[in-house]
């Protein structure tokens, strides 16, 4: 008998292929095929006359890798089911023996969207005991040595997003719009992000209804996505302002390649202190940097679909408005929030948070010193002379910066990209609008305290 092993990679990536295609190798030649569950791949792989040893790699990739054929061998892919097939061995020695079959489950359901690849092999891959034939030695056997790369992130279970396409049209009523109109007013509304130093007063007189000072988790809102701008929008003098500090590599790529406009900065970083400078290596977010300040944002609503497997989305959009009925534009302040908090990312476990996906930390000496005021969307489309029209809204800013570790942030990504909405385009930071003037901040900031 030969040995056949069969992997039923549809479990693990969800993966579909239709059609067939039909190829030769030779002795010692490698074979490489994707797994990439967004495209038409293969969901199950057959190894007929070879005796393999795997390897399992959790990677960003999804793709099989064979190497060190010691038989030519024959390649069919049909309907996403791949088969490599033994030909003529490389020496003399031949023979078959035994069958060992590997079964996959067909599907999966784990509570937690974080696991590694071995960790997922383990719990969702059945091994069968070996059919031998005693007469047969497996030895004898060609070999191949496979690595699957997989992916650890696993994605909800495909379902109807009720948020999708819920942002508002482009060419309507929220549009940016110029910020000052011919008679000095401001259309548009409070802005942000503002100036959240202490004893600092807008000059936009605001008479409209009051933002929301008690945690969002208080309230009937839910968070609806996570982002993030390189450097802070807003300015808390002493601890994000613009004589801050920090590693200056990512501004002058960014600048150069007329990217992200970078903001504020912490005064955290020191370059002789290695957990500011040792390199992280990210699986999941995109271009960041160890020393480096970012401004995390935690849009909330009133409408979104709080609860459920669409709660996050991205656009930020798409979650605000997602159930728009519930929205009171009336009293808006009282239906949409933002949370914002900042952060100088360090190469140090000692500075681990589990849960930043959910929402601001609140802990120690985070979330104790809390601005609250009346503003608007930020970014870098908008600015001192173009303005949002997404006003006026409640913004919750910790006015403190704080140390958090790379890995926080890169279980943050990881989580977000197991979100049924596709959130890739918030997996890196995002450009910083500047500083808003006084005269488009609103008069009415305040100060609290968040405990937990």
């Amino acid at each position: 008998m030969k040995l056949i092993l069969t992997i039923a990679m549809q479990a693990l990536l969800g993966a579909s292929m239709n059609g067939s295609a039909f190829a030769v190798g030779e002795c010692g030649s490698n074979l490489t095929t994707d797994i990439n569950a967004k495209g038409a791949m293969v969901t199950d792989l057959k190894i007929d006359g070879f005796k393999p040893t795997f390897t399992y790699v959790a990677s960003s990739e999804s793709k099989i890798m064979m190497e060190d054929f010691t038989a030519s061998f024959m390649t069919e892919n049909v309907d996403g089911v791949m088969t490599v097939t033994a030909g003529e061995t490389c020496s003399s020695s031949g023979g078959s023996s035994g069958s060992l079959s590997l079964l996959g489950l067909s599907t999966f359901s784990l509570g937690y969207p974080l696991l590694t690849a071995g960790a997922f092999l383990a719990k969702e891959f059945v091994f069968a005991a070996a059919e031998s034939d005693e007469s047969h030695n497996n030895c004898d056997l060609p070999t191949v040595k496979v690595t699957i790369y997989t992916s650890d992130i696993m994605k909800a279970p495909a379902g109807v997003n009720p948020c999708a396409g819920t942002k508002p049209a482009d060419g309507g009523a929220f549009d940016n719009s110029a910020c000052f109109a011919a008679d000095g007013t401001v259309p548009a509304g409070p802005q942000a992000g503002a100036n959240v130093s202490k004893d600092y007063k807008g000059l936009m007189e605001y008479n409209g209804t009051e933002p929301i000072s008690k945690p969002y988790y208080e309230t009937d809102l839910c968070p609806v996505n996570v982002h993030w701008h390189l450097g802070a929008e807003h300015l808390s003098d002493g601890q994000f302002d613009a004589v801050g500090h920090g590693p200056s590599d990512i501004e002058h790529r960014r600048l150069a390649a007329g990217k992200e406009r970078k903001g504020n900065l912490c005064h955290h970083y020191k370059e002789d202190d290695s957990k500011f400078t040792e390199h992280y290596e990210w699986k999941h977010c995109l271009g960041m940097e160890v020393g480096q300040t970012y401004e995390v944002h935690w849009p909330h609503s009133k409408a979104g679909a709080c609860g459920t497997p669409n709660q996050y989305q991205s656009p930020f959009y798409d979650g605000v408005f997602c159930h728009g009925s519930k929205l009171d534009t009336s009293i808006l302040p009282q239906q949409v929030g933002v949370q914002a908090q900042v952060f100088t990312i360090v190469n140090d476990e000692s500075y681990y948070y589990p849960d930043l996906i959910r929402g601001m930390i609140v802990d120690g000496e985070m979330g104790k010193d809390m601005a609250v005021y009346v503003g608007s969307t930020t970014g870098t489309s908008r600015d001192n002379e173009v303005c949002s029209m997404y006003s006026p809204i409640t913004w919750q800013v910790d006015r403190t910066c704080h140390m958090i570790s790379a890995s926080s942030f890169d279980r943050m990504c990881g989580e977000m990209k197991a979100q049924r909405d596709d959130m890739s385009s918030d997996l890196h930071a995002h450009g910083s609008r500047i500083t808003v003037d006084d005269k488009l901040a609103a008069d009415n900031l305040s100060f609290t305290k968040h405990t937990p």
